[in-house]
């Protein structure tokens, strides 16, 4: 266990989700059963998961001057996260459109917004926060001037770093170099893999990813890369040591939103409260199992608590 709170980098969006019986053709409308307005943003999903999972958090969240902005402080509050991560810079709060399928899959476009305003002055003011921090987190709604600045005082100050770099866009090696632990979607690893030259192809293989493209990753600085499966769980590959498969863990699944920032936060907490990594993939994986059970992502971030008793069944 640790008393040291963990830095998120995070964005907030006005997450808008319509329910639908598939993702409208071009040109066409359809009716949706359900429509969820609520605060999301990855980053701010990370934050809450690391909450609900007992950890003290800090970190940073871009709001407008829109609006849209209203959400946040309330949704700070019920979240039990403090006040001073907002931070208002000029223009319009992020916002994100996305699409729910009757198997749970989704589609989504975010609109950054003042998420990419964030400058390198911004995380120097909080350069105190990351260097006492167990964990610095950050995903891809924020630039990379951002991320960059965070990892780099994260790392000068001995602070394991993780990333999930979604929306996916080519990892730079400033940031690579300075990154503890990489997570990616299927979709995301093979992207990463033809960003450094790899045939994308050979991600689809758990054992290819294992053998192959991890360690080419690892070789441009992370310790532990992990590739996440959807309901077909995990494949982690650490550097010193055996890949490890997590089976995916049976739910019924009605909406798959956030649930790898689920996985990505409850795995990155797990380590950081020195778990072993096959426990730290059993949790998350069951985090991210949890969060598909309800519709949105807010609400649907499970506890601690939650995850326990989900394993205790299986």
């Amino acid at each position: 266990m640790t008393d040291r709170p963990v830095f998120v980098l995070g964005s907030f969006v006005v997450a808008c989700t319509a329910t639908v019986p598939r993702v409208p053709r071009p040109g066409e409308a359809l009716a949706a059963e359900i429509v969820t307005i609520e605060p999301g943003g990855k980053g701010l999903n990370l934050a809450i998961m690391a909450r609900r999972l007992g950890m003290t958090v800090d970190g940073l969240l871009a709001i407008g001057d829109d609006l849209a902005a209203a959400f946040a402080a309330p949704a700070l509050q019920r979240a039990d996260l403090p006040q001073a991560m907002l931070v208002e810079i000029a223009g319009p709060t992020g916002s994100g459109v996305g699409f729910i399928d009757p198997r749970g899959e989704t589609s989504v476009a975010i609109a950054s917004g003042v998420n990419f305003a964030i400058t390198r002055a911004h995380i120097r003011e909080r350069a105190g926060a990351i260097a006492g921090a167990a964990l610095a987190l950050a995903q891809f709604e924020t630039s990379d001037e951002a991320v960059a600045e965070t990892f780099d005082i994260a790392r000068r100050a001995g602070v394991p770093t993780l990333l999930n770099p979604s929306p996916f866009r080519p990892v730079t090696p400033e940031i690579l170099q300075r990154t503890s632990i990489l997570i990616v979607n299927e979709t995301e690893a093979g992207d990463l893999a033809a960003a450094i030259g790899h045939d994308p192809a050979i991600t689809v293989d758990p054992a290819h990813f294992a053998s192959t493209l991890a360690p080419a990753i690892m070789a441009l600085g992370p310790d532990l890369v992990v590739m996440t499966r959807g309901a077909a769980g995990a494949v982690a590959v650490p550097r010193d040591g055996a890949a490890l498969s997590q089976a995916g863990i049976a739910v019924t699944t009605v909406d798959a939103l956030g649930a790898g920032d689920a996985f990505a936060a409850t795995l990155g907490v797990s380590l950081a409260r020195k778990h072993g990594l096959a426990e730290a993939l059993r949790l998350a994986a069951a985090a991210g199992a949890l969060t598909t059970t309800r519709h949105g992502v807010f609400d649907a971030l499970p506890t601690g608590e939650a995850i326990r008793a989900l394993l205790g069944k299986s």
